[in-house]
């Protein structure tokens, strides 16, 4: 119930529309009704032949409702309709302003496709709410009400008690059956759908490692037997909407034909006219359209429940990086400051960084160098304040990073991290997303910088040519460097490479760190490299060992003590003998 509360309360910006979605359904009910029983009235006079000129009345009300119902029809399907696809809009933005400061230390735990399932398919999925079951369970109760209150003035209260007594059990008894029988498989189904679609994506994304390892054929088995089990859980679906239409149809004609019964004797009295027969007859089966489209919106109301569940256990998480009460100015200030950093990622976990501490002055440059998985990207995130440290504090012109709004902290340091995204658009939008109103001068400048000017020249479209999903149609050098000249463009005064350089050949190394050296002398510089090139222009080397600083100094005192860091040039000069 508190899950159908919350989804209940994204209707109130939209009430109004909401409000005459339901205005007009119960216009179009009443019409539907109106046509059956005006109609059923003139019949019904005709065979008793009454006077002409007592059929005007019915004759002008049977083409009032006939053109009516038309009409109301199709306005209520669209303003109903584009009310609920609004509200799916704005669940999908309200989701995705929740999913931003999550990323990535709260999302880590979730799969991708499991992800775009809740943002797309769980979000479609609250149509059923919407749009089959807030408004024609309100349309259906004021209709019944209508026809109670029609059938108790104007004609016995014991067809109105009746009557109201099978619209109960159609609208509201079927509709609870269907609910219990329909919970555990719609969940189900929901877990299965989800759970597939993970697959479906994974497959999609890891499709050349499967094909290299010939381990595609077991990812088509898995796909399949999901698919099985969710095929087995909709037949089910499928049978309880079947056992849904039968008791609806059930009710309604147990009804008609009660109607009948309790008529006759009334007939027979004189307390009903002969008349009014057929017309209570088709009263009471009209009335019924209102209600029978409540056992399909309860059956998929538990599936519904669940969608809104998965979605709100998304939206109900606590980021890991909580911004300041009040923010500080923008950073004006340059250094970049690690005060006895440690940190873990998770608490059963032990610290993968411990008493890290260094400092990088503005126009400075120092390197962070070691194994792989002594935490040297670590550093990287919680410099751009991806996740929180465990213990000390990172400090940017002297101040706190927590005491900054993140927007602007971000705005100050520009990275360049080892697994950039790229968008599948065009070259030249994915580099003004660091710049957007940059004009071609800079871009020409940072592409040149960044060795891509040439690269660019071969292509017949140049920067309107698109890189395609994840920047598949490039090369990991060409990605490499698109991220460079990105970071470049951005000219922030602080920059940090994460391995920028990682896919590049030696030349264009040597020419890449050669431009970004010389051309960003007074930038705050933070270098994270496992290949120790350049490492003479560093102003400091940090050797990280296992999460700890194991050696520090310039290149020249580090060759000197002969410890981990003259190990690992050595190492690397055999490797490039």
């Amino acid at each position: 119930m508190r899950v159908l509360v919350r989804l209940l309360k994204f209707l109130s910006p939209r009430r109004w529309q909401v409000a005459l979605a339901i205005l007009l359904g119960v216009g179009v009910m009443v019409s539907n009704i109106g046509l059956l029983t005006a109609a059923a009235y003139l019949i019904a006079a005709s065979a008793l032949k009454v006077l002409l000129s007592q059929l005007a009345l019915p004759m002008f009300l049977a083409q009032v409702f006939g053109a009516s119902r038309a009409f109301l029809r199709y306005a209520e399907r669209l303003v109903s309709h584009h009310v609920t696809f609004k509200l799916l809009a704005d669940l999908r933005t309200w989701l995705y302003g929740c999913l931003e400061p999550l990323s990535p230390a709260r999302l880590l735990g979730y799969r991708s496709g499991d992800l775009l399932a809740r943002i797309i398919k769980d979000v479609e999925e609250l149509e059923n709410i919407y749009l089959r079951a807030f408004s024609p369970l309100i349309v259906s109760a004021i209709l019944s009400f209508l026809t109670f209150s029609l059938l108790y003035i104007f004609f016995d209260s014991s067809l109105a008690f009746m009557t109201l007594g099978f619209l109960a059990l159609a609208g509201i008894g079927v509709p609870l059956l269907v609910n219990v029988l329909a919970r555990k498989p719609g969940r189900r189904q929901l877990t299965l759908r989800a759970e597939l679609n993970a697959h479906i994506v994974d497959g999609i994304q890891g499709i050349p490692d499967l094909l290299a390892l010939g381990r595609a054929g077991e990812q088509r088995e898995s796909i399949s037997a999901l698919d099985l089990k969710l095929g087995r859980v909709q037949r089910r679906m499928a049978s309880i909407t079947g056992l849904q239409d039968a008791l609806g149809d059930l009710a309604m004609n147990l009804a008609m034909w009660t109607v009948l019964i309790l008529a006759i004797p009334l007939v027979n009295e004189g307390r009903v006219g002969g008349i009014y027969a057929a017309f209570l007859i088709l009263l009471v089966l009209g009335s019924f359209e209102a209600v029978r489209p409540l056992g399909g919106a309860f059956q998929f109301l538990g599936r519904s429940l669940g969608a809104g569940e998965r979605l709100f256990e998304i939206a109900d998480l606590k980021p890991h990086v909580l911004g300041p009460g009040k923010p500080l100015p923008a950073p004006t200030g340059r250094t970049l400051e690690f005060n006895r950093i440690g940190f873990r990622y998770r608490e059963d976990e032990p610290l993968v960084l411990e008493e890290i501490s260094f400092k990088v002055e503005p126009g400075n440059r120092v390197a962070i160098v070691g194994p792989s998985g002594s935490g040297k990207s670590t550093v990287v995130n919680l410099a751009l304040r991806f996740w929180e440290p465990t213990h000390g504090t990172v400090l940017l012109g002297g101040h706190d990073l927590r005491r900054y709004a993140e927007e602007d902290l971000r705005g100050t340091i520009g990275a360049v991290t080892q697994d950039t995204y790229l968008f599948n658009e065009t070259l030249r939008n994915n580099l003004l997303l660091a710049k957007p109103g940059a004009s071609d001068t800079e871009v020409e400048c940072a592409l040149e910088r960044a060795q891509l000017t040439e690269f660019i020249s071969r292509l017949p479209r140049g920067l309107d040519s698109w890189v395609g999903e994840q920047g598949l149609r490039l090369s990991g050098g060409e990605r490499q460097r698109l991220a460079v000249a990105r970071a470049l463009l951005k000219d922030a005064p602080v920059l940090i490479l994460d391995e920028p350089t990682a896919n590049l050949d030696a030349s264009t190394e040597h020419h890449l760190l050669t431009s970004i050296y010389e051309l960003m002398p007074e930038h705050t510089m933070l270098v994270i490299s496992h290949r120790l090139i350049h490492m003479e222009r560093m102003d400091e080397i940090l050797v990280l060992d296992r999460g700890r600083i194991v050696e520090r100094g310039t290149h020249h005192q580090l060759l000197e003590a002969k410890g981990l860091y003259e190990r690992m040039v050595e190492a690397q000069n055999q490797m490039l003998v």
